[in-house]
């Protein structure tokens, strides 16, 4: 690839991560106009649509194999299955939230989700926190304690999506499935039940999906775009731009739903409030450039590595030549661990 190709390469990457976590902040917008459908009938839709139109897109690709590689092995199968659990649970409340004028404290969840999904590394992954780390998550729980104050209760909202979505990228990486796949698996585990349930809603009469207008049952039609564009748009970009360039990205859902919580749905942010998204935003701040510096040291360390191997590989002794082991790995050098 020419730097002409890789440099327009980047920026579709980067157009595309805007485009997708512009999507995803702007989605507060999209679900006040499904009213009078509650959260639970918007939910089921959403799960229903998404399922179809992501099974078009497959269509489309011809990517199938993947589904008989996964119907033969239970155990992943049980994890997408937990996966699809999970977010419903987080698809659910944030709807519920957004619809019930809660779309800052919403907005909160998806700040803190990196804390919790570190917390959650050191807890169930064994993993090993680095100072700098550390500090970010006790600011964190500060900013949690300062909000609960704030709101006179603790900020449930926030914490049920940021743990359910940090107990789903934890499932997700363990099934090791593309995005589109992933999603497809998992809207196939959902269907069957949001189904019955808009059945059910229909045979009680509170279904509106077929009594408030064409308009009102192409909006909930739409749920399945809504939920699958920004994933396209995410893909594209995770295959172009750096990790620590999405890390960074991820930020615009948050700030965008904020910024509409204040703006256009005037939610309150009295003082104690703003002290607590303080703490949060400083917290990631800490996170961010202790992960910024630490991919910098560790690009550092796999260059040295890499030249010291090469070094190695000019030197290196006839094929017939017996080598001491301990001269097989230069003294003290280790792999670059994310980690340390």
């Amino acid at each position: 690839m020419t730097p002409a190709q890789a440099k327009a390469e980047a920026r579709i990457g980067l157009l595309n991560g805007f485009a997708a976590y512009g999507m995803w902040g702007l989605v507060p917008l999209f679900w006040p106009l499904l009213k009078p459908a509650g959260a639970g009938e918007i939910l089921a839709h959403r799960m229903a649509w998404s399922l179809i139109v992501v099974g078009v897109a497959l269509l489309v690709v011809r990517r199938w194999a993947w589904a008989g590689e996964l119907l033969r092995q239970p155990r992943k199968l049980g994890l997408v299955t937990v996966a699809a659990a999970v977010i419903t649970l987080n698809w659910g409340v944030y709807i519920w939230a957004v619809n019930s004028g809660h779309v800052v404290e919403a907005s909160l969840g998806y700040f803190i989700n990196p804390l919790v999904t570190i917390a959650i590394g050191v807890l169930l992954l064994g993993e090993r926190l680095r100072p700098v780390q550390w500090t970010a998550v006790g600011v964190g729980l500060a900013a949690v304690l300062v909000l609960g104050f704030g709101y006179g209760r603790p900020p449930w909202i926030s914490l049920v999506l940021a743990f359910s979505f940090a107990t789903y990228g934890l499932v997700k990486k363990k099934v090791n499935l593309g995005g589109l796949e992933s999603l497809a698996a998992e809207t196939a585990v959902q269907f069957l039940p949001a189904l019955a349930f808009v059945v059910w809603l229909g045979s009680r009469g509170d279904a509106t999906f077929a009594t408030e207008g064409f308009g009102h049952a192409a909006l909930l039609a739409a749920t399945g775009v809504v939920t699958a564009a920004p994933l396209v748009c995410f893909g594209a970009a995770a295959i172009r731009v750096p990790l620590s360039t999405l890390g960074l990205l991820q930020y615009l859902a948050p700030v965008f739903q904020f910024l509409l919580g204040i703006l256009y749905f005037h939610e309150a942010m009295p003082p104690e409030r703003w002290a607590g998204f303080a703490l949060v935003w400083l917290a990631l701040v800490l996170l961010t450039f202790d992960g910024l510096r630490n991919a910098r040291r560790n690009a550092v360390r796999a260059a040295a590595l890499a030249a010291q191997a090469g070094s190695a590989t000019t030197t290196a002794p006839p094929a017939d030549a017996t080598v001491p082991a301990e001269a097989a790995t230069p003294t003290g050098s280790t792999a670059p661990a994310a980690s340390r």
